[in-house]
């Protein structure tokens, strides 16, 4: 008889926190270059076998379900640019006790892949978008189409997904007209969710080639600082203004109808509206005492804590085919956790590299 490795494998931290979600980034790369998480030139590319290729994935995951991992995310970069980013999905939802599968997009490709997403166990959606107004917008991603992500959107919804999220960066320096988002969850099932600005990137690496800006609303917010964080309570009072200025009246309390996941948002609503607003307030006040999550890099590092350069390589133990070492690797992730991120100004690795 078999060792039953359930019984040993505990999926629980020092802290006494359950940890049962993994985000699983399947790419560095993106099609956009938005200034707050990459450079004008986009990351160093890797080698192909630098990758974790989907079968390595679908391994480190079978061990994760064994420590009681069900709910995953996949991530990027932009994980729809990677090639069978929907076949990998499927291989992932077959795995037994995984009951919910994720994914993080920034919507360009949605129109072409919200079916199969869909028929492949993804069952929610999140989608970044930071504004409206197309000027900002290309001037945010560099290289991006508003009406692209407008129209992934919409095809996520035409597909029926179980939820469809918008998440937006929420930086002072670049003027976003908030209202306008939040008001998306009024006439659609859309929940918007605010996401204070956090340093991810150290100074030096963020600021490489990132060029001057004519644009107007332009500032160089690739360096991080404090005064463009906008804390949460401050944006859910400037939106209720708006939103009474408007005639929507102001946004009420979500407890009874907060959206199906796993994320730590505050969530209010418009009276009568179809979705919610949500809030994510991971400097004003952190929500690290609930954190139930561990990160995957692409290339195959486990990540305790977002904010922390903390992590352990599986690229031995695969080539290894040491399912034991992978194991050890998890015990040794759930060990290091840390109790709070204590917020670091800045990380060794850009948002897109460790997994957005």
């Amino acid at each position: 008889m078999g060792i039953d490795t359930k019984t040993k494998n505990s999926g629980v931290d020092n802290y006494g926190r359950t940890i049962d979600y993994l985000r699983i980034a399947i790419t560095d790369r993106c099609n956009y270059r938005c200034v707050y998480c990459m450079p004008a030139s986009g990351v160093p590319d890797k080698q192909h076998n630098r990758i974790l290729s989907f079968e390595q994935i679908e391994r480190i995951v079978r061990v994760a379900s064994e420590f009681g991992i069900k709910h995953l995310r996949l991530t990027g970069g932009e994980p729809l640019v990677r090639k069978g980013c929907t076949e990998l999905a499927g291989m992932l939802s077959a795995i037994p006790g995984i009951e919910d599968i994720a994914i993080t997009t920034n919507g360009a490709l949605l129109r072409r892949d919200a079916k199969a997403l869909i028929e492949n166990g993804v069952s929610r959606v999140n989608v970044s978008l930071d504004t409206l107004d197309p000027e900002i917008f290309h001037t945010i991603t560099r290289i991006g189409s508003l009406d692209d992500v407008l129209d992934g959107i919409n095809a996520a919804l035409e597909a029926g997904f179980k939820t469809v999220k918008i998440n937006t960066v929420a930086v002072r320096a670049l003027h976003q007209d908030f209202f306008s988002l939040a008001r998306l969850s009024v006439e659609k099932p859309l929940h918007v969710r605010f996401i204070e600005y956090m340093p991810i990137g150290d100074d030096d690496t963020r600021s490489k080639g990132i060029p001057e800006e004519s644009n107007p609303f332009f500032k160089d917010v690739s360096t991080w600082s404090a005064s463009d964080t906008i804390p949460s309570d401050e944006l859910r009072e400037l939106i209720s203004r708006e939103a009474i200025n408007h005639g929507c009246g102001p946004l009420l309390p979500a407890s009874s109808s907060r959206p199906d996941g796993y994320g730590p948002a505050d969530y209010w609503k418009f009276e009568n509206s179809k979705g919610t607003v949500g809030f994510i307030s991971a400097m004003s006040n952190h929500f690290c005492s609930q954190c139930n999550r561990l990160r995957l890099t692409s290339d195959g590092c486990l990540r305790p804590c977002l904010f922390s350069d903390q992590e352990i390589p599986l690229r031995q133990a695969l080539e290894d085919n040491d399912d034991e070492a992978i194991r050890a690797a998890f015990r040794q992730a759930l060990r290091q956790k840390p109790d709070a991120h204590h917020t670091n100004d800045g990380t060794q690795r850009f948002m897109s590299q460790i997994g957005g």
